[in-house]
C-alpha cells in the first residue's frame, strides 16, 4: 500500500494539539471554521475569510497558527462589517491599517490566553519577516495597537485597567468587537 503524503500531512495538521486548542477557542468565541477546498489563490496558504467565518483547506494549510491571526481580523472588525467579508459589498480597502495592527496584537492576546508558543502564531515565514521583532516587542510589554483594542472595547491598557480595578492587556474584556 502506497502512502499518500498529502493525506499524511492533512492528518498531522488536524491532529496537532495546538490546532485543536485554537479550534475550540474559536468555537467558544463564535468564529465559525468551515472546511472547504480552496481552489483560488489566498493570501495565507489554506485559509480564506468569509462572512464571519474562516474557510480552511487542510490540504493547503501550511501554518495552522495563521488561523489565529485570521480570527483576529474577524474579531477587530465591527460586527456590521464582518457580515460583508468576502462579498461584493466588502470595502475594497479592508482591512484598514489600524485593524491590521489590532489583529496582530489580538493574536498575541489569544496566544497568551491559549498558552500557545508565540512562534506558532508568529512563525518565521509570516508578518513580512517581522515575526521575531513582534515576539520580542510583545514580550517586552510594548503593545503596538493597544489604543485600538481599548477604543474598540476589547481590552484595557494598564492605566485605565488600574483606574477601573480590572485586568490589563493581554487580558481581554471580550474577544469580538460589537
Amino acid at each position: 500500500m502506497e502512502l499518500d503524503l498529502a493525506d499524511t500531512n492533512i492528518n498531522l495538521i488536524r491532529d496537532d494539539p495546538r490546532l485543536k486548542t485554537v479550534l475550540r477557542f474559536l468555537d467558544r468565541i463564535g468564529v465559525k471554521v468551515i472546511e472547504r477546498e480552496l481552489l483560488h489563490t489566498t493570501f495565507l496558504p489554506g485559509l480564506d475569510l468569509g462572512p464571519g467565518c474562516i474557510y480552511v483547506d487542510y490540504g493547503r494549510l501550511k501554518y495552522p497558527g495563521d488561523m489565529v491571526h485570521e480570527a483576529g481580523h474577524l474579531a477587530v472588525t465591527p460586527s456590521s462589517q464582518r457580515a460583508l467579508i468576502g462579498s461584493a459589498e466588502q470595502d475594497k480597502d479592508w482591512p484598514p491599517q489600524g485593524e491590521e495592527i489590532a489583529a496582530i496584537l489580538w493574536s498575541f492576546a489569544a496566544a497568551r490566553e491559549l498558552d500557545l508558543p508565540l512562534d506558532f502564531v508568529f512563525h518565521g515565514d509570516g508578518y513580512k519577516d517581522d515575526s521575531a521583532w513582534l515576539i520580542e516587542t510583545f514580550e517586552a510589554g510594548t503593545y503596538i495597537g493597544l489604543p485600538f483594542l481599548e477604543w474598540a472595547g476589547l481590552s484595557l491598557g494598564a492605566v485605565r485597567a488600574e483606574k477601573e480595578g480590572k485586568e490589563a492587556f493581554p487580558a481581554m474584556i471580550r474577544w469580538m468587537r460589537e
